[in-house]
């Protein structure tokens, strides 16, 4: 990825200490912890702070596909990890915050009486209960050409990497979870077929509104809270002890995918779009269909059958998923609502 521009001290001092070589600035690297815990004591909510969730977001895609120019050697650089573990503590508190808000089940059974469908039917039961905005209608009936833009900015900072988050957990888990993952996961890299994997085809979809298609083009131009949504998914991933949570954020991310995923394709046929743009959506509308059974039954109903102790991380990831979503989309819906736009800079796309 491309190195991004910062937002505050916090990304400004993880840039620059990162343009240089791991352990050749000790005192750079103590003053970007000072930094950090200086910013923390002053913020007031984390998951909207551009300045945190950029400088998390870099951290975490050292994990990943990397940043352009920089060593790898850095991404398990101890400092570099005590930094994160200092951003990721009051994150995950406040993703917990925005769960425990969120429409939950109320009394349930003991963990340990409760069967893989049983789970299931909790989570189906969550996500039947999600009332956020919702964003799928607008794009299917009203979105302008520009709005359609917007979406797809906003989706590209996790589309184009997709999967790779929940990937995380396949060693984490066992048995009956860890197949069902693996299942999900194989048709999501297009089952052995390049071109089929659905980061390719959100690419393809990028292309086909003129709009650039390399991972982290547009991560300048979106809010804190859209970083927000993908920092949860590799926090959830890149943490053993979150390996229930993970299952459950997956879980509802399936559950809650095909309807929307078909409206979305009809707002781009509105607009004329054909089947080189609309492919991703329509993927997603068989694809998901049949992946929200897995990941509920078999996964995360699998998952707590071996270990019970896990079902409050799954009903964890899985609430957080929903409260985020519905203020990521809160947040766009407001913005088109009152003529505005969603981002954070404009962006010219080819037309």
């Amino acid at each position: 990825m491309k190195i991004p521009e910062p937002r505050g001290s916090v990304s400004a001092g993880l840039l620059s200490l990162l343009s240089g070589q791991p352990g050749a600035d000790p005192a750079g690297q103590e003053h970007l912890h000072e930094l950090v815990t200086a910013q923390l004591r002053l913020v007031g909510d984390i998951v909207d702070d551009d300045d945190l969730q950029l400088a998390l977001f870099c951290l975490y895609e050292l994990h990943y596909g990397g940043l352009d120019g920089v060593d790898d050697r850095w991404e398990w650089n101890p400092d570099l990890i005590r930094i994160r573990q200092l951003l990721e503590a009051p994150f995950e508190k406040a993703l917990r915050t925005a769960a425990h808000g969120c429409a939950t089940p109320g009394s349930l059974p003991p963990a340990e009486t409760l069967g893989s469908d049983d789970v299931a039917d909790i989570l189906f039961d969550l996500a039947a209960r999600d009332s956020g905005p919702s964003m799928s209608r607008h794009v299917a009936r009203k979105a302008t050409l520009e709005q359609l833009h917007e979406f797809l900015i906003h989706k590209s900072v996790y589309q184009l990497k997709e999967a790779d988050p929940h990937t995380w957990a396949i060693p984490r888990l066992t048995g009956r979870a860890k197949a069902a993952l693996v299942e999900i996961q194989a048709d999501e890299y297009g089952g052995g077929r390049p071109d089929r994997m659905h980061s390719a085809l959100f690419a393809r979809t990028m292309r086909g509104l003129g709009l650039e298609d390399d991972f982290g083009a547009y991560v300048d131009t979106v809010p804190a809270i859209s970083l927000a949504s993908v920092n949860m998914m590799s926090l959830f991933g890149l943490n053993r002890r979150l390996r229930g949570a993970i299952a459950g954020h997956l879980a509802i991310y399936e559950m809650t995918s095909s309807r929307p995923n078909q409206l979305y394709g009809q707002g781009f046929r509105r607009h004329g779009f054909g089947a080189e743009v609309t492919g991703y959506f329509d993927e997603h509308v068989e694809a998901d269909a049949v992946h929200e059974q897995i990941a509920g039954r078999d996964l995360a109903g699998g998952l707590v059958e071996a270990e019970p102790g896990l079902l409050g991380d799954v009903l964890f990831g899985a609430t957080a998923a929903l409260a985020i979503d519905a203020r990521l989309s809160a947040l766009i819906m407001d913005a088109w609502d009152n003529g505005r736009s969603s981002l954070r800079t404009a962006v010219m796309a080819d037309r």
